[in-house]
């Protein structure tokens, strides 16, 4: 008797010959970044590693453990209905309110309003316990809403790391974009063109 073979891959890497008017551009020395045929898209450094989780997709600087910061993101596709009015400060603020780490700084709240998104993001800073030794580090978390399609976003990185982070960060968040489905993704054209 045969044994049946499991074989249910989460997520499938697939590389697709772009057409030759296609429709993707990106940051210069980034890579485009598409998860669920255009429920998120944002661009990333193009040499970082990537590492496809059970619930997410992580970018790191380097292949671990040689790895400084890492970027993780997820995403919902919403049921239809009024979510306009879902209120992202509340619910990024208790987000980080029960954070269990060792804060030692939180930082304002900003909201950044796109024509068919709402975002929100703060910044922690918090001492980390590796091997034995205190690191200040950062955690940037962002909460976005809209076209039927709810992320988050982190990001962590050493402090030390700031200048070569903090652009990382804004070239994501300039280039989030939330429930645009493409149609073929070897021309990058949005449904239902």
């Amino acid at each position: 008797m045969s044994k049946k073979k499991k074989h249910n891959p989460q997520w499938i890497k697939q590389t697709l010959e772009l057409s030759e008017n296609h429709n993707w551009q990106g940051t210069p020395g980034h890579r485009i970044f598409v998860a669920g045929r255009g429920a998120v898209r944002f661009d990333v450094p193009e040499d970082w590693h990537f590492e496809p989780k059970e619930n997410s997709f992580r970018f790191l600087d380097k292949k671990p453990p040689d790895d400084d910061c890492g970027l993780e993101v997820s995403y919902n596709l919403l049921p239809p209905g009024n979510w306009s009015e879902l209120p992202l400060v509340e619910l990024l603020e208790h987000v980080v309110r029960d954070d269990s780490r060792n804060v030692i700084d939180r930082g304002k709240i900003v909201q950044l309003k796109r024509q068919t998104a709402r975002l929100v993001w703060t910044q922690l800073k918090f001492i980390d316990t590796q091997d034995g030794q205190e690191r200040e580090a950062y955690s940037r978390i962002c909460i976005g809403i809209g076209s039927g399609v709810q992320c988050l976003i982190t990001f962590e990185f050493w402090a030390d790391d700031t200048d070569r982070c903090v652009p990382v960060w804004d070239t994501v968040l300039n280039t989030l974009v939330l429930g645009l489905f493409i149609s073929d993704p070897r021309t990058g054209f949005a449904l239902p063109d």
